[in-house]
């Protein structure tokens, strides 16, 4: 079974919110999923697989400014802050944090439903250390 776990942090790199989609689906149905649920900020860091127009219309909508570079395949270069970029290692932290759990690393719960409910079980628990 294969599942992707989009996810939305704050500053610090502790996890809000959780999006689980099957691993073949694109990643702008995370995107579209967790918009509604995005804190107030003003910067939002993400990788290139998020890059959208849609998307970026929809964040500056709500007073957000993305920070995503472009797609190798976009015709026209995007314009981002290198700088506000290199702060995105938090969340590949987060995920690393989220992977010392043993049953969330190694995928014991084949079930998607009970997967999620126990990548939770340890949000919850790096949230508050």
């Amino acid at each position: 079974m294969n599942t992707r776990l989009h996810a939305v942090t704050d500053q610090n790199g502790r996890p809000l919110g959780f999006f689980m989609t099957p691993g073949q689906i694109s990643d702008y149905t995370g995107a579209s999923a967790l918009l509604d649920s995005l804190p107030m900020a003003q910067w939002l860091l993400a990788d290139r697989g998020y890059d959208a127009d849609w998307f970026r219309d929809a964040l500056e909508e709500k007073g957000i400014r993305p920070c995503i570079p472009g797609r190798r395949s976009r015709g026209k270069p995007v314009k981002y802050d290198r700088r506000k970029y290199k702060r995105r290692n938090r969340i590949e932290i987060m995920f690393s944090r989220l992977k010392d759990w043993r049953r969330v690393a190694r995928r014991y719960d084949r079930c998607p439903t009970v997967f999620f409910s126990a990548t939770c079980l340890a949000a919850t628990v790096i949230f508050w250390l």
